[in-house]
């Protein structure tokens, strides 16, 4: 009866903590002093910048990107997280990919775990990934 018990008390629990789909939908700040609100738009999700807090001792335009020609285009309001897809079978959001706008790349973007009040967020460029952690505001 004990070990029932036990078992029914670990699925629940699991079951409660589990994530779901629309638990990444928030604002967050990043460790290079971006804030960045991450939306769900035809059942992908993305992330816009909303805020700088300094960043890159005050750049506000995308001055690294590659092309030209947008390198005078404002950060605020550049969506920098595109199609990231809730994988419900190990409940994580894999396919993305994030401009960084402090280098002018793009890389691919994984969130692997939600908890308290931050995810963890793993980039990757060809054969280099670095995982981070970013504080919901």
């Amino acid at each position: 009866m004990r070990n029932k018990f036990l078992i029914i008390i670990i699925l629940i629990s699991t079951y409660a903590f589990a994530q779901k789909s629309d638990d990444i939908i928030g604002k967050y700040h990043l460790p290079n002093k971006l804030d960045v609100k991450i939306f769900k738009y035809e059942g992908k999700y993305y992330g816009k910048i909303i805020a700088l807090n300094g960043f890159e001792d005050g750049q506000k335009t995308d001055i690294n990107n590659n092309d030209e020609d947008l390198r005078n285009k404002s950060l605020i309001g550049m969506v920098i997280i595109k199609d990231l897809e809730f994988d419900s079978d190990d409940k994580e959001w894999i396919d993305g990919e994030m401009y960084g706008p402090e280098k002018g790349m793009v890389f691919e973007l994984k969130i692997t775990e939600i908890r308290n009040n931050e995810i963890k967020v793993v980039g990757s460029k060809y054969f280099f990934w670095k995982t981070l952690i970013w504080k919901k505001i």
